[in-house]
């Protein structure tokens, strides 16, 4: 066999039990996606007898072993630890090289400047305007005949439904419903009704009937254009106002489809009692506020890991008067930590919780990591986590990690909590610019508004 292709078979040789060892799979297991603060270095440690060259497509942004890295090769050694040194804010992409010739890993670093937030834990009342008006129920209408009609329900209208429009005309409240459907009707027209189903957009022509009691056309179904109820801050920017809240997205109570909002806003709360816990029964925080005072803030999103707006007045009582930095998800560990709530009126109180277990996440989601209460005055006043301490943030090694969001039911002192850096992300403070942009859940919302028949 000639030399040449010997000396090529051995290469290949190397480089596969290399590249199929536990040490090396260890690192291609390395995330594809990084973000990390400017300042906190990233520290992976293989042990391989391994040199590859890394390079980046953009300078300023990152560094590795000390020093940065840019378009130009830089040969590193695996078999001491690699260090990843956050220089300034910004995106890049890392690629490894074998021999500086044959690609095999690439890492899209984010680096966003440090954050510091002051927690939260006040409760809050909870107002929200939903785009149109949610269908809550669908109610027989008795016709002048005395005859039970389903107008909307044989149409095809589900609860759930949101009605955007009715016959073209955008709508938001009773009132309007009314008069449209009136007018339409009495020109014998059928009203056509349409809605968003699951984020689809439907429309369905219903045969209004005018009721026995009154003589007015109605639909047959049961609406309602606001969401209220009781949850808890978790923390705000004191620089930019920007605030995040719940931990995860508030849902219509009758259909359970996140509310898609055009509005709302956060005011000043007070609770007023709790019902403890038990097995098989989460217990509640009952709270109370006055829907025009005491207004803390508007709310700009609703999302999966909670609502974000931008406050307007800063909420009383905090225990952190300085800002703590905001840890992400990657540095939050098992161990002891704290939890801020409201037990009573408006009194913040500090609790000991242990955090169980932390998984890993690539993209935001309310269950990041399972949390234990551990101090005793929690446990005899409220026999764990309750529905309502949505939001409640949570501290470790003097930083917010991240905040209650559901309970076990089978077992009330332990529940998920979400991690402060998805909540971040979703309020656009957490940014390459470092600007901002504006299981049973221990629910956001604990009371909703009657709903009007039509």
């Amino acid at each position: 066999m000639p030399k040449k292709k010997l000396t090529g078979i051995l290469v290949l040789t190397i480089v596969l039990a290399v590249v199929l060892s536990p040490r090396f799979q260890a690192f291609n297991a390395f995330p594809a996606q990084l973000r990390v603060i400017v300042g906190n270095q990233q520290q992976l440690s293989l042990d391989l007898p391994l040199n590859l060259y890394a390079r980046c497509d953009r300078e300023g942004v990152l560094g590795i072993n000390g020093s940065a890295l840019g378009s130009g090769s830089r040969r590193v050694s695996l078999s001491s630890p690699l260090v990843l040194d956050p220089i300034g804010p910004g995106r890049t992409n890392v690629e490894f090289r074998l021999f500086d010739l044959i690609p095999l890993k690439r890492v899209a670093v984010e680096v966003v400047p440090q954050v510091q937030v002051t927690p939260g834990g006040q409760s809050i009342g909870v107002l929200l305007q939903p785009d149109g008006v949610v269908v809550v129920g669908l109610a027989p209408v008795v016709d002048v005949q005395g005859r039970s009609r389903n107008p909307a329900r044989d149409a095809g209208i589900e609860v759930g439904d949101v009605i955007l429009r009715i016959s073209g005309e955008q709508v938001s409240g009773e009132q309007e419903i009314a008069v449209i459907v009136e007018r339409e009707s009495r020109a014998g027209r059928p009203v056509v009704v349409e809605v968003r189903r699951r984020g689809v957009v439907q429309q369905f022509e219903v045969g209004a009937v005018a009721s026995r009691e009154d003589g007015r056309f109605r639909l047959g179904v049961l609406i309602r254009n606001m969401t209220a109820g009781v949850g808890t801050l978790t923390f705000y920017d004191p620089e930019t106002m920007v605030y995040a809240a719940l931990g995860h997205v508030v849902s219509d109570a009758g259909s359970g489809q996140p509310l898609d909002i055009q509005s709302g806003r956060i005011v000043q709360a007070y609770v007023s009692r709790v019902e403890p816990g038990k097995r098989g029964e989460p217990g509640e925080k009952l709270g109370t506020f006055v829907e025009g005072r005491g207004v803390l803030g508007d709310i700009q999103s609703n999302t999966s890991t909670g609502i974000a707006g931008r406050l307007t007045a800063v909420p009383a009582g905090g225990l952190y008067p300085e800002p703590v930095p905001l840890a992400l998800a990657k540095d939050v560990h098992t161990g002891p930590a704290e939890l801020i709530t409201v037990l009573e009126g408006d009194q913040l109180e500090r609790f000991a919780v242990n955090i169980r277990r932390v998984y890993n996440q690539a993209r935001p989601a309310p269950k990041g990591m399972v949390i234990e209460v551990t101090d005793p005055r929690l446990l005899a006043r409220t026999g764990g986590i309750v529905q309502g301490m949505s939001g409640s943030p949570l501290i470790q090694d003097g930083r917010l990690v991240g905040a209650v969001t559901h309970v076990f039911v089978n077992d009330p002192t332990r529940g998920y909590g979400i991690y402060a850096e998805w909540m971040a992300l979703q309020a656009g403070l957490l940014t390459s610019r470092g600007q901002a942009t504006g299981q049973v859940p221990a629910p956001a919302i604990t009371r909703a508004r009657v709903a009007s028949a039509f």
